[in-house]
C-alpha cells in the first residue's frame, strides 16, 4: 500500500467514533454522566462512543470502569435533584402576552410550558426514586407513637356472628 494511501486510511479510522476504552475516555464520560447528562446524550456527542459500548464497557467492569460509572451516574442522580428545584421555580416562561377581541394586550398562562415542566419534574422525581431508593423512595413509617413499638389492636365486636 503506498504511503498516500496508508494516510487516508488511518485519517478514516480517526474520524469515526471512538471505541476502544481508554482511561481519559472513561474520565470524560464519567465527567459528563455526573453533570446529570444521560448516557444516551452523551453518546451523541461526536467524540463519545455509542451507548451500547459504554454499558459494555461497565458491564464487563473494564480496567475498573464499573466503580467509575456507578459513582458518576449516582453524582448525576444528584445533579437531576438539584434541577428539580430549578424548573419548579424558573416561572419565566408561564405567562405570555396575547391579545384579546378588543385588541388589548393581555397575560394569559402558557398551560403547555406549564405542563411541560410539570412532566420534566415528574419524570425525574420518578428516576430518582428507582435509581436512589433509599434517598428519594417513598418512605414507610415503621414505628408507633413517639417512635414506639407498632401496636396492633383487635377488636371482636359482640355481635359478630364469626366470633
Amino acid at each position: 500500500m503506498e504511503k498516500q494511501e496508508k494516510s487516508k486510511v488511518a485519517k478514516a479510522k480517526k474520524l469515526g467514533r471512538p471505541t476502544a476504552y481508554t482511561k481519559k475516555l472513561a474520565a470524560e464520560i464519567c465527567r459528563r454522566l455526573a453533570t446529570g447528562r444521560t448516557l444516551r446524550a452523551i453518546a451523541r456527542d461526536r467524540d463519545m462512543p455509542p451507548e451500547s459500548t459504554v454499558r459494555t464497557w461497565a458491564n464487563n467492569d473494564v480496567e475498573g470502569f464499573h466503580a467509575l460509572y456507578a459513582r458518576a451516574r449516582e453524582i448525576g442522580y444528584q445533579s437531576m435533584a438539584d434541577e428539580i428545584i430549578e424548573i419548579a421555580d424558573n416561572a419565566s416562561n408561564d405567562w405570555m402576552e396575547r391579545k384579546s377581541r378588543d385588541g388589548k394586550e393581555r397575560l394569559v398562562l402558557n398551560s403547555e410550558h406549564v405542563q411541560r415542566s410539570k412532566l420534566r419534574v415528574d419524570a425525574r422525581k420518578w428516576l430518582l426514586s428507582k435509581a436512589l431508593p433509599k434517598l428519594y423512595g417513598d418512605k414507610l413509617e415503621h414505628t408507633g407513637a413517639d417512635g414506639g413499638p407498632l401496636v396492633v389492636n383487635i377488636v371482636r365486636y359482640a355481635d359478630d356472628p364469626h366470633s
